[in-house]
């Protein structure tokens, strides 16, 4: 076994890999590859010449220490149940601490992933809330924006306690999503099978139904900080719950205080 970062010539097996675990299509690791990738965030495994495992991180900032969003931890069908995702972790947490980072932060992605982060000493560290609306009967003023705007208003819209989330993490959420600001609150948002998700909704949640009417929408789906809606009935709620969205890994001796909030999963 093999536990390196990625030649140029494996990534068409990285890909393959990926579609396999995934089930993603060419485009998205088109936009993947094209805006996101960097050899130097990403660990693979090699065993028998072949592609076994991966996994890949985004750079992001929590009081202003680097801690790693890593994403996409996959293991070939034919090479699991032999513990590789285990030794590809380890080896990848040794990796980032020699790097300089602080933390690793990860979203598992299935419930039963909790508890296999957690035998690695990852610990819940934020939750979010999530709800779908019916449109409002009004609207309200709100904006596209760039991606450089997104940025520098979502530093100032983030809850304590809350990461960064910048550069490539943002070169590609936006070959997904698109950014709007409004006067109270901040949004990236996009239409699956014309079904509207926010995935971020920071600053007034309670602005979601007019949020919809203004884009055209009927009715849609959020994601936003646990605790930012109001205790007020909302006619236009359908559903709303608080979950455990993330996992944090401490790699570094600073005793950071566990992150409480993170939003831009790219599930």
């Amino acid at each position: 076994m093999n536990i390196d970062a990625p030649r140029i010539n494996q990534i068409p097996a990285l890909r393959t890999l990926w579609q396999e675990a995934f089930g993603d299509t060419d485009n998205f690791l088109d936009n993947f590859f094209s805006t996101a990738f960097n050899p130097n965030r990403c660990r693979n495994v090699t065993m028998d010449g072949n592609v076994a495992a991966a996994l890949y991180w985004f750079d992001c900032l929590y009081m202003d220490r680097p801690i790693a969003y890593i994403y996409a931890v996959s293991t070939a069908k034919a090479y699991r149940g032999q513990g590789i995702c285990h030794e590809l972790m380890k080896n990848t947490h040794e990796h980032l601490r020699k790097l300089g980072y602080e933390g690793a932060i990860l979203l598992p992605g299935s419930e039963s992933l909790f508890q296999f982060y957690e035998s690695m000493g990852y610990r819940v560290c934020s939750y979010i809330r999530r709800f779908c609306c019916n449109c409002g009967t009004t609207g309200v003023t709100l904006r596209r924006i760039d991606k450089n705007e997104y940025a520098t208003l979502r530093r100032r819209f983030l809850p304590e306690g809350g990461v960064i989330q910048e550069k490539e993490n943002l070169d590609f959420l936006q070959t997904q999503t698109d950014f709007y600001a409004g006067s109270d609150f901040l949004l990236t948002a996009c239409s699956e099978d014309d079904k509207f998700l926010g995935m971020e909704l920071l600053g007034n949640a309670d602005a979601a139904p007019k949020i919809l009417y203004t884009l055209g929408y009927d009715e849609g789906c959020f994601r936003a900080p646990a605790g930012s809606l109001s205790n007020l009935p909302n006619p236009q709620c359908i559903s709303e719950e608080v979950v455990p969205f993330t996992m944090y890994h401490p790699l570094g001796d600073s005793f950071l205080p566990l992150p409480t909030y993170f939003g831009l999963a790219f599930d």
